[in-house]
């Protein structure tokens, strides 16, 4: 290992260790939330009664560790596109896995626990939850120590929206679409009874800034007609999915699997993606 990785996997060890000055500044946080939410009062309210939502303190990691996760995340997703495993794979997924629009799947999650023998794979997400809320988080953190305040000024927290913007995007040309979405559905069973609320609420307000009509939709509520899914009676072109039904078999989920299937709609993460990547089976 270079020496300066070591040093730096040196310093996250004792910092994880001995380090518990950076704090969650509950100041800056509603700050924050007032200056970035469209309801800000809705959302603290909501915060309020998810005390746990967010922890109180960070955890470090090391360069090692990270390296070790990033080149598992790349084994899976190597081994992913190779057509037997594919084969093998899809012949026990739902058979609407077998239709492959393109879309990778927005924010993958691979989870990991962290030990003294190294990071440990123990679950593939594909509808995962927490990017928002960790983005929004990391910039109301406050620190006492000048190693601290370092590991807590990433330069990923400033390329964060971008890379989520350019993810979308990706997406939406993956399958094939020329003009960019114009609309989009944050789709989830009952999402005012969430826990993760508060996140909709976020990302809804980031797509909004990136230009679009953004709404956090109830999966019952959307309709196919005239070859569209509609929400309201407005065309929804990109569905952001949190549904945990994954092959979309609900009957309450019928509208939005029709859509699917006609390609008349671009939906991150679909059936393929939790298919191939996140079925606990594969594993």
């Amino acid at each position: 290992m270079p020496e300066d990785e070591a040093k730096s996997d040196d310093r996250d060890l004792v910092l994880n260790r001995e380090c518990f000055c950076i704090t969650l500044d509950s100041a800056s946080l509603r700050a924050a939330i007032r200056a970035e939410a469209q309801d800000p009062d809705l959302v603290v309210a909501l915060l309020a009664a998810r005390p746990h939502l967010f922890s109180a303190a960070p955890v470090f990691l090391s360069r090692h560790d990270l390296a070790a996760m990033l080149d598992v995340v790349a084994a899976i997703e190597a081994a992913a596109a190779v057509p037997a495993y594919q084969a093998a794979v899809l012949s026990w997924g739902p058979a609407i896995a077998s239709h492959d629009f393109g879309p990778h799947g927005a924010f993958m999650g691979y989870d990991f626990h962290l030990g003294n023998a190294g990071p440990r794979l123990i679950e593939i997400n594909t509808n995962a939850g927490g990017a928002f809320l960790n983005a929004f988080l990391a910039r109301a953190q406050t620190a006492c120590c000048r190693e601290a305040q370092d590991a807590s000024r990433a330069a990923v927290l400033d390329a964060f929206e971008p890379a989520v913007w350019r993810m979308f995007l990706a997406e939406w040309a993956s399958q094939r679409r020329a003009s960019p979405p114009g609309t989009i559905a944050i789709v989830d069973d009952r999402p005012k009874d969430q826990y993760l609320l508060p996140e909709f609420l976020l990302a809804q307000r980031f797509f909004e800034r990136q230009g679009l009509n953004a709404w956090v939709v109830d999966a019952t509520q959307l309709r196919f007609d005239d070859g569209r899914l509609q929400y309201e009676g407005r065309t929804v072109d990109l569905v952001y999915n949190r549904l945990v039904d994954f092959s979309l078999s609900a009957p309450e989920h019928a509208a939005l699997r029709e859509a699917y299937l006609a390609g008349a709609v671009v939906v991150t993460p679909n059936p393929r993606n939790h298919a191939l990547i996140a079925d606990k089976r594969n594993l």
